[in-house]
């Protein structure tokens, strides 16, 4: 089972600007990082440039728009993740129970997300040759 923890954007975040504490906020993410390292549950983790450095495409019919950032709503944003794979929900919530606190000087939260598997899918007759397909690109990236 593979879940991503989110962590929020904040009007820092998206101006770009760490916080006063970044070291201390730098040590704790790094210690919580390699205990899941060390666990073997760490798939991916990295922080976000701010919305300004990003874009969005939107659709339309079969039109594709380009929109620059940034983007409002920085509650909305995510500035950064953490990708873990566990055995099981209760594992996976045990671990995002431990997290960093984020953002030291003020509220904030993190969100937990179940990434959807493969399998998940194997009911739909429409998405059968899809999966076998990336099953096989799966493999090709082991490789």
């Amino acid at each position: 089972m593979r879940f991503m923890i989110m962590v929020k954007a904040t009007k820092d975040t998206e101006a770009g600007k760490f916080p006063e504490n970044a070291e201390k906020l730098f040590e704790a993410m790094g210690a919580y990082h390699d205990e899941l390292v060390k666990a073997g549950v760490l798939l991916d983790a990295s922080g976000l440039q701010p919305s300004s450095a990003g874009w969005k495409v939107k659709y339309s019919g079969d039109k594709r728009t380009v929109v620059d950032g940034p983007f409002t709503e920085a509650k909305e944003m995510i500035a950064g993740y953490t990708l873990i794979q566990t055995k099981t929900r209760e594992e996976a919530l045990e671990w995002t129970r431990r997290f960093p606190k984020p953002h030291f000087d003020h509220e904030c939260e993190i969100e937990v997300r179940q990434l959807y598997e493969l399998e998940d899918f194997a009911t739909i007759d429409a998405a059968k040759d899809a999966i076998g397909k990336f099953r096989e690109m799966e493999a090709g990236l082991k490789k």
